[in-house]
């Protein structure tokens, strides 16, 4: 636990105000006018204003923002107060941190490009990274340029390795999203629950006609009966969600994000029958083209080409991620790909102290 005393220079927190061309008319009505947070080492105002920085992006996890970790932490460090402990230490160089807000009305993203959610992929790489890169003194190649992040943090961080390795140097996985048919397959049971209480009409003790109920209104096909609908109007009136929302709508972000169709209601569809709950072969599939752990032979190249890969996961994840990890790493090393990968003896809930890892990784990898 850290004592909460500040100890030498905390650096600078600068919070600019960017206009997005890429995200105005996004689909979910999101602003596109959003809120930059970057963080300046305590060397930035040194040597005249002439040296140059790399460059750490921190993507968060679902249902946070950039913000949220640069704010007030108890018994801890944010993320400001870590890298410059992390300075003062000799563990790292000085770098900039930036904190691009990405949060979406469906709680989040995976920061890539999804029609019925937004080009959040697009909107880091064509205009956040040119508009950090002319605002500050950065070393502005992917050379000198990573990101990093937790949860769906780290998916998007690996995610971005390969498929976007021309603006991105080194990257940086803590617990990322992967092996699918874990990860999420599990919880869409409590989720169909929680979308049934949705459902119109609303049911009635007495007899059941499955196959008929099953077969109405576009379900087979993954398609919204209504109840999708209903539930997020319901949520989003509200200040608070229970546990139950808030993994109902993490899968619905999910359906949105891996398998986007404009021409269905909300504009995605889901991988199992709403009412029987019946896995959708044709829709699961969709779904497991954006896991990782198939994606290590295709982009192969692009893996190869960091300077850094790093990745890491508690062995008691409770969301059983260490088990997609241990394949993703397995997988890296089988086909040639040098990374570094580590577990510890934790789950998936605050454990931003692994950063302390992660974060000297990053500058040594981009640092020359």
């Amino acid at each position: 636990m850290a004592r909460k005393r500040a100890q030498g220079d905390p650096g600078t927190v600068v919070v600019l105000e960017h206009v997005s061309r890429i995200l105005k008319d996004n689909p979910l009505g999101d602003p596109h006018v959003r809120k930059l947070g970057v963080w300046l080492p305590p060397q930035y105002d040194g040597l005249r204003g002439r040296q140059r920085f790399p460059v750490l992006y921190d993507l968060v996890g679902f249902t946070g923002s950039g913000l949220s970790h640069v704010g007030w932490k108890p018994f801890g460090d944010n993320l400001p107060e870590r890298v410059a402990r992390l300075i003062r230490e000799g563990k790292m160089g000085p770098a900039i941190v930036v904190f691009p807000d990405c949060f979406t009305a469906l709680g989040g993203n995976q920061y890539v490009n999804s029609t019925a959610i937004g080009d959040y992929a697009d909107y880091l790489t064509r205009e956040i990274i040119p508009f950090v890169d002319g605002e500050f003194r950065t070393l502005a190649s992917r050379e000198h340029r990573g990101c990093f992040g937790k949860s769906s943090g780290g998916y998007g961080a690996i995610l971005h390795g390969m498929k976007y390795p021309r603006y991105w140097g080194a990257v940086a996985n803590h617990s990322g999203d992967a092996y699918f048919d874990f990860v999420y397959w599990h919880d869409w049971p409590n989720t169909l629950n929680e979308l049934a209480k949705h459902r119109a009409p609303r049911r009635r003790p007495g007899r059941y006609d499955a196959l008929r109920e099953a077969r109405r209104k576009g379900l087979a096909e993954g398609r919204d009966d209504g109840r999708i609908r209903r539930f997020l109007a319901a949520v989003w009136k509200k200040e608070k969600l229970s546990g139950a929302e808030t993994h109902c709508i993490m899968n619905l972000c999910m359906a949105a994000t891996y398998d986007p169709d404009p021409r269905a209601p909300n504009g995605f569809r889901v991988p199992f029958n709403l009412e029987s709950g019946e896995p959708i072969e044709a829709r699961w599939r969709q779904w497991r083209r954006h896991d990782p752990i198939h994606l290590v032979s295709r982009y192969r190249a692009s893996l190869k080409s960091l300077r850094g890969i790093y990745i890491d996961c508690g062995w008691r994840d409770q969301y059983h991620i260490h088990y997609g990890t241990r394949i993703l790493s397995a997988r890296l090393a089988a086909a040639g790909i040098r990374h570094t990968y580590e577990e510890f003896d934790d789950n998936h809930s605050d454990i931003d102290y692994r950063m302390d890892t992660s974060l000297p990784f990053l500058y040594r990898a981009l640092k020359a």
